[in-house]
């Protein structure tokens, strides 16, 4: 991989205060810059099977060090997750499903590929923005002017997905790339997180914790009840160590 940044990263998952089981999964590899945050949905061991199943198929895949190509290759995985779930999905007579968002970095540019509402944030000099947009039914009331945004939040159908992978035979991935900066913080995460806490909790936990903050993140979504699992996955870019070998850098 292509190496712009000093790359950390850190990552957790909690079953919540309600849910029997931990239907999320998560996978990161710094080293071929690809990380991955899902949640199953379909209940239990369907749910488990689903998110376990993303997982498994990005983290087979080999990625190569352009952009483009490793977009690719991280999207053809998730399709690739998409076909056999449904599959197994429709030899069982079960829904079963889970949505996803994935962050990409290559040098100086990231990525960020989702289907379904986990979310990915980039924490950027003290602002909290939200790359992904949920693919919801709620929010599509909204993108088509059918619902205001200040009644979103408390409205019946904001948990009903209008995209998640495994539920068709057919998958649509949505997709964002920019160029990253020293000191991004991206923060993937399930609606376990976001449902609970407010954004502006979300940023004043990234402020004060960094890297670090992982722990503090699910710590608050637990002290606000956490009724579905949560799972948190946080990758911070910095300035790459500069190694003088007999005055040469190395």
């Amino acid at each position: 991989m292509i190496v712009a940044f000093r790359i950390e990263d850190r990552a957790l998952s909690h079953v919540g205060n309600v849910r029997s089981e931990n239907e999320d999964s998560h996978f990161a590899d710094a080293g071929v810059g690809v990380w991955l945050v899902t949640d199953g949905m379909g209940g239990h061991a369907n749910g488990k099977l689903a998110s376990e199943a993303l997982v498994a198929a990005v983290g087979a895949v080999r990625v190569p060090d352009a952009m483009d190509s490793a977009c690719d290759v991280v999207a053809n995985a998730i399709h690739s997750a998409n076909t056999a779930i449904f599959g197994h999905a429709t030899d069982l007579g079960v829904r079963m499903g889970a949505t996803v968002v994935a962050l990409v970095v290559r040098g100086d540019e990231f990525a960020v590929l989702w289907a379904g509402d986990s979310r990915a944030y980039l924490y950027r000099d003290g602002q909290l923005i939200q790359l992904t947009r949920d693919h919801t039914q709620v929010q599509e009331m909204v993108d088509r002017g059918l619902l205001d945004p200040a009644d979103a939040e408390d409205h019946p159908m904001k948990h009903v997905l209008s995209r998640a992978v495994g539920v068709q035979d057919t998958l649509e991935i949505d997709a964002v790339r920019d160029v990253a900066q020293t000191q991004d913080l991206f923060l993937l995460c399930s609606d376990g997180l976001y449902g609970v806490v407010g954004e502006v909790e979300i940023a004043r936990i990234l402020s004060e914790r960094g890297i670090g903050a992982a722990d503090a993140l699910v710590e608050a979504s637990l002290a606000g009840g956490a009724p579905d699992n949560v799972t948190v996955s946080l990758v911070g870019l910095s300035e790459p160590t500069l190694l003088i070998l007999n005055g040469v850098p190395a």
